[in-house]
């Protein structure tokens, strides 16, 4: 996949109070290898946007095209295909399994596709400073070691487009820098675009694009 485009979005609570944005209503599109990051302020709908992209909802007005194509239905069994091999996402939630371990959460997302070798996990945990962390149930560790368990997950399969969703909201400064330069590996080794979205803490990567929801 090369382009995502939207074409006038808007979520429709936002239909009777339309606000100002480089994206809303907008004519806006995403290209593989190219680097977005998103600005807004709490409640402007960047984790909806994200959610209409990765084809989870679709209260919302105009459309979402993929190389020019619009998106299926959601609920659509062509999703799982879009999902497993073209949009990574890592959720602002995370949506980690707090009962599973590190590893396992991780490995829930590679077998899919066995995308990354045993050794390339070890590698990124090692890393992010957690592989003491792998065999510990993620409901025990904090929430910014579970971003970075989820960051790894999200990597764990190929993709076109890398949707982060504040990747870096719990994370110190010092350990965002590393999860950028791993982030900036991967999204720079398949060609793929990343788009980041922020509320005032930037995942510290050189963006080609700014836009402000």
């Amino acid at each position: 996949m090369h382009t995502i485009s939207l074409s006038h979005i808007l979520p429709r609570i936002f239909a009777d109070n339309p606000p100002l944005s480089d994206v809303w209503r907008q004519r806006v599109e995403f290209v593989a290898g190219q680097s977005y990051l998103l600005q807004a302020d709490s409640g402007k709908g960047k984790s909806s946007l994200f959610a209409y992209i990765y084809g989870y909802r679709d209260d919302f007005e105009g459309e979402i095209l993929f190389d020019g194509r619009r998106t299926p239905p959601v609920g659509s069994p062509e999703w799982d295909t879009i999902r497993q091999s073209r949009i990574g996402i890592l959720f602002q939630d995370l949506k980690i399994f707090p009962e599973l371990t590190a590893i396992e959460n991780i490995e829930l997302k590679n077998r899919l596709q066995a995308y990354k070798s045993e050794a390339e996990i070890d590698d990124m945990l090692r890393r992010l400073e957690i592989s003491d962390k792998r065999h510990q149930p993620c409901g025990k560790l904090s929430w910014g070691q579970q971003q970075r368990v989820a960051i790894i997950r999200a990597l764990c399969q190929p993709f076109d487009f890398l949707l982060l969703d504040e990747p870096i909201s719990h994370i110190d400064d010092r350990m965002a820098r590393i999860v950028a330069e791993l982030i900036a590996e991967e999204v720079a080794s398949r060609q793929a675009a990343v788009v980041v979205s922020s509320i005032g803490k930037e995942l510290p990567i050189t963006y080609d694009n700014t836009l402000n929801l």
